[in-house]
């Protein structure tokens, strides 16, 4: 990465900040897939990226299932525009993959809609399968594709 980036565990104090710059880095509008209670309740396994004078440069929402002992979940992950393309997706999913085992969990998830193109390359290089599209996974006309993946 050309810049010096500094993780750390999310804040509950970070969500007006994220918020602030998810639609403009994904381009379209995305904030009503990441209420306030992410942030609220799942920080403490969400991760922040920061370079090196303090502004956001990326982040990964993600949470250890409370019904599925050995599951965790990434729900939401961005990386500012200007940044990509260097590994720090990447590393935000390591950090997570960490954590997950860490914890005993054995598999991680995550989903995307089918017509994300960029975005199943991206799992299918870091080690997820991808089903076929699942009609209504998310109520009527909303199918997704489920990414898995098995830790160690």
């Amino acid at each position: 990465m050309e810049r010096d980036i500094q993780f750390r565990t999310a804040e509950a104090a970070d969500y007006d900040r994220i918020i602030a710059v998810v639609d403009d880095w994904w381009g379209k509008p995305m904030r009503h897939l990441l209420p306030r209670l992410f942030l609220d309740h799942f920080h403490a396994t969400s991760t922040v990226a920061e370079d090196d004078d303090g502004a956001l440069a990326g982040l990964l929402i993600g949470f250890l299932s409370p019904s599925l002992p050995d599951a965790a979940y990434i729900h939401f992950v961005a990386v500012n525009p200007r940044l990509r393309g260097n590994g720090l997706a990447r590393s935000l999913y390591e950090r997570f993959f960490a954590l997950a085992e860490a914890d005993g969990r054995r598999v991680v998830r995550a989903i995307t809609a089918p017509a994300s193109p960029l975005s199943i390359a991206f799992h299918t290089a870091m080690g997820f399968t991808v089903s076929s599209p699942v009609p209504d996974y998310d109520g009527p006309s909303a199918a997704k594709v489920v990414f898995e993946r098995s830790l160690r």
